[in-house]
């Protein structure tokens, strides 16, 4: 029994200080952390971005034409494409960049021609601004004309020269064909779903549908979107702080002067050079200008935009 004592007040004395050892750790580690952390600012956990529904305007109209929007369909089509270009960021920064400078050209035209300032947003969505835009099916330039239509409402396309490529020719062109639908639907936003569509298509469904209100109408997808899509562009582009875009550079506003040309010219990139300009601003201004050469047997007078500010090119 006295063997088994001892043994018995070993093992007690062991474990005694088994345990004052585990206590001085533990005392050791929570004294090292706290000085460790002794002096760091307290931070939180970073919230993830959230995407968020868009805001859809209570009331809106285009061309001075109200928009239902106390209808669903309405609504929603209006919503959906607001949520396509506020969260297509690339694209619509872009635009929203490029907008002073082509509005500063096409805004007179229009005025000129009694074409309500809205359809500027036309061509936004028809070529996103860009004057040298050429579709699949080989519609060109800002306002997106196909050869035979161009050709229709007075643009030159041949070989050398297609005014599809002008800015302030096919801006004109498309104030022509904007009125002609106007004079025929009596309505701005049906004429711009003409423009998309075609007039002869509209007609012929407003016949099958027996209705004329655009809002009323089945048609194909891209139709259908059509004014949706101009009506999104023009809230974005006229609220962008809305829809979270600040632009705080956007692109210049390009001063030119006019050189008239009245006979053929034998090489463009020459004649730029005499005008302390490479070919390629050149036809950076030009870009109706098709050839390196024009032959011009009429004599036609051509006018030539010529940067104010060569210096910017070079």
């Amino acid at each position: 029994m006295k063997k088994d004592g001892s043994i018995l007040y070993l093992i007690l004395v062991f474990s005694l200080i088994n345990l004052i050892a585990l206590f001085f750790c533990f005392r050791h580690n929570r004294l090292h952390h706290h000085q460790a952390t002794a002096g760091q600012k307290t931070t939180s956990v970073p919230t993830p971005a959230v995407t968020t529904d868009v805001y859809l305007p209570s009331a809106m109209t285009f061309a001075g034409e109200t928009v239902p929007l106390h209808r669903l369909d309405v609504r929603e089509a209006l919503r959906r494409e607001l949520i396509v270009n506020t969260y297509l960021h690339s694209h619509t920064i872009q635009l929203l960049k490029n907008a002073p400078r082509m509005f500063a050209v096409i805004e007179p035209i229009l005025k000129k021609a009694g074409i309500p300032d809205d359809f500027k947003y036309l061509a936004v969505i028809e070529s996103t601004l860009n004057p040298s835009a050429v579709s699949p099916a080989k519609a060109v330039g800002l306002w997106q004309f196909m050869e035979e239509t161009g050709k229709e409402y007075g643009l030159e396309i041949n070989k050398e020269v297609d005014e599809r490529y002008h800015i302030q020719k096919s801006t004109e062109a498309a104030a022509r064909y904007l009125q002609k639908a106007y004079d025929r639907f009596d309505s701005w936003t049906t004429s711009a779903a003409s423009y998309n569509a075609g007039k002869t298509m509209l007609l012929t469904q407003m016949a099958i549908q027996k209705e004329t209100d655009y809002y009323n109408l089945l048609l194909g997808e891209e139709t259908e979107r059509y004014i949706f899509r101009i009506l999104a562009l023009k809230q974005i582009m006229t609220h962008p702080e809305l829809y979270n875009f600040d632009i705080k550079v956007p692109h210049p506003i390009e001063k030119t002067k006019t050189v008239k040309v009245q006979g053929p010219v034998k090489d463009w990139a020459e004649f730029a050079q005499g005008h302390g300009i490479s070919y390629k601003t050149l036809k950076r201004f030009n870009p109706w200008l098709r050839k390196a050469s024009l032959l011009n047997p009429r004599h036609k007078t051509y006018e030539i935009a010529i940067p104010v500010h060569p210096e910017h090119y070079k």
